[in-house]
């Protein structure tokens, strides 16, 4: 009953704020158009069409606002007005009471507001589909005053949440059963997926977790400053964090004002996210403009700021050599690798013949490589991979969903910021990296360690086991003198065999990476 609620809601809002005359309008059908004329009799629809598409998503609640800040990065996909309009889903989404924020806070800390902070300040400073967040000064340990971020979930959050889920999961069983393609895009896995970050979303512990592992993480490359986690003061409902000072990176005017190298900052945008992926397989995933600022304080001048941390990727060793070995063959036109390598995941069915896949690719890719790699729009090109691929059978794989929503996010930050921006020429130092890294002696050695613990138990076993053998053998100490010499002999050769096959892998790694060098890229 309930999700029947929810549908006529759904459907009341979309009629309230017309979008059904925004959808039917869209097409050049004049069947269509005069439907859409007609739905429009009797009801005010003056407001711009992007502000009515805002406030709907707005009201619908936090999944739908998600959606339209994915999309609001999007702005090749869509017309101006709307990409300006919902860009204000980013940090503008209706801030709740503050005196509710309060009792939350009081409620998670078990302390009065005034006995927490030296001052608060009431009215929120961004308020997002999630979380809002308000600015203090507390006394730490140490009896200083700091500048924090006190962010605060949402009241009600968790039963809005799994209200429009119980919706999604219905809706996807119903395109699994009734959808040629339901199988194929598997959309009750992908709701599972997005249904799992979410609920990671609403843990603030969790993500303050994210938080740290991500400062970890990126405080050698002094190209992005993550803000430190007061662990005394964070619980599920409450998260306090360092104050960060920094520039919206959507006001690009105002960073070029201040002196802000803009295509480097859209370089730098890119280097991070790859970093994230192919270096520790842990990235940020909610990288909108909302989330993200620029410091132009003199000792951090130029570098990112990051900001919300809700929502998290990570990726599995296969997975990162999977994407590695994609990236390269789509760059170098090997459509018959790219084809294989889907084979070889099990994507599409074994009896798909490698030549066809590769023919289907090839007529999708080409005509983008006509044109200069920084002109080339991946997101353009992965939604025609993904027409072309219900011709195979091809999988959506879910845990690479996420993934492929944040490079999304990545393209459309880096283009907005620099038009000419090539996001292979910024990527291939990764992905030759993470290759080399995969058949070099490096790659041995880390083995060799990762081993280490069993061998150290092992070693010190062997000469009791040898004690062993000869005590058992004391019946006939001919026989087992002529087996040891036998055993001697098989050692000898054993160890000539790995001094031989050790010499000739040095050699071959050698060889193999100069060949990689010249010839992959």
């Amino acid at each position: 009953m309930r999700r029947l609620y929810r549908g006529f809601f759904i459907a009341w809002v979309v009629f309230r704020f017309g979008l059904d005359e925004l959808v039917l309008s869209s097409f050049e059908n004049p069947w269509l158009q005069r439907l859409a004329r007609l739905l429009t009799i009797g009801r005010t629809l003056s407001a711009p069409r992007g502000q009515r598409l805002r406030e709907a998503l707005e009201r619908l609640g936090p999944i739908f606002v998600k959606f339209g800040q994915v999309l609001s990065t999007r702005r090749a996909l869509l017309p101006l007005d709307i990409a300006d309009e919902l860009a204000k889903l980013q940090d503008q989404v209706p801030p709740f009471d503050s005196d509710v924020a309060i009792a939350i806070i009081e409620r998670e800390l078990r302390k009065p507001v005034s006995e927490v902070f030296v001052s608060f300040e009431r009215q929120p400073v961004a308020s997002a589909s999630i979380a809002q967040v308000h600015f203090a000064v507390l006394r730490d340990r140490k009896g200083q005053h700091r500048e924090v971020a006190v962010k605060v979930l949402r009241p009600g959050m968790h039963a809005a949440i799994e209200k429009d889920l119980r919706l999604l999961r219905m809706m996807a069983s119903w395109v699994e059963k009734l959808s040629a393609d339901g199988k194929r895009l598997r959309p009750r896995e992908v709701v599972a997926e997005f249904d799992k970050h979410l609920h990671d979303e609403l843990d603030l512990v969790r993500e303050a977790a994210s938080a740290a592992q991500l400062r970890r993480n990126m405080e050698d490359l002094q190209l992005v400053l993550v803000p430190e986690i007061l662990w005394d003061y964070c619980t599920t409902d409450v998260m306090v964090m360092e104050r960060m000072y920094g520039v919206p990176v959507s006001q690009v005017d105002r960073l070029r004002e201040a002196g802000v190298d803009i295509p480097k900052l859209a370089r730098d945008g890119v280097t991070i996210f790859f970093t994230q992926v192919f270096r520790d397989g842990f990235f940020h995933a909610d990288m909108h403009p909302g989330n993200i600022q620029v410091s132009i304080d003199p000792k951090t001048f130029g570098r990112y700021i990051s900001l919300d941390f809700g929502i998290v990727g990570t990726l599995t060793e296969s997975d990162k050599d999977y994407l590695a070995q994609n990236f390269t063959a789509f760059f170098r036109r090997d459509y018959k690798r790219v084809a294989e390598l889907h084979i070889e995941s099990g994507w599409v069915p074994p009896s798909t013949r490698v030549d066809e896949l590769e023919a289907g690719i090839r007529s999708v890719c080409e005509p983008y490589f006509d044109r200069p790699l920084s002109e080339i729009s991946l997101g353009m090109l992965l939604l025609r991979l993904f027409q072309t691929s219900r011709r195979f059978q091809v999988e959506i794989q879910p845990q690479l969903v996420l993934l492929q929503k944040t490079l999304l996010n990545i393209e459309g930050l880096g283009r907005e910021l620099d038009p000419n921006l090539d996001l292979w020429a910024t990527a291939k130092p990764f992905l030759e990296q993470w290759m080399l890294g995969q058949v070099g002696p490096q790659k041995l050695m880390d083995q060799l360690k990762a081993q280490a613990p069993h061998y150290s138990k092992l070693l010190p076993e062997l000469p009791q086991l040898l004690h062993s053998f000869l005590r058992r053998s004391t019946t006939d100490t001919s026989q087992a003198i002529a087996e040891l010499l036998v055993e001697q002999r098989r050692t000898n050769r054993l160890l000539q065999g790995l001094v031989y096959t050790g010499l000739g892998f040095a050699l071959g790694m050698i060889v193999m990476q100069l060949v990689i060098r010249i010839r992959l890229f």
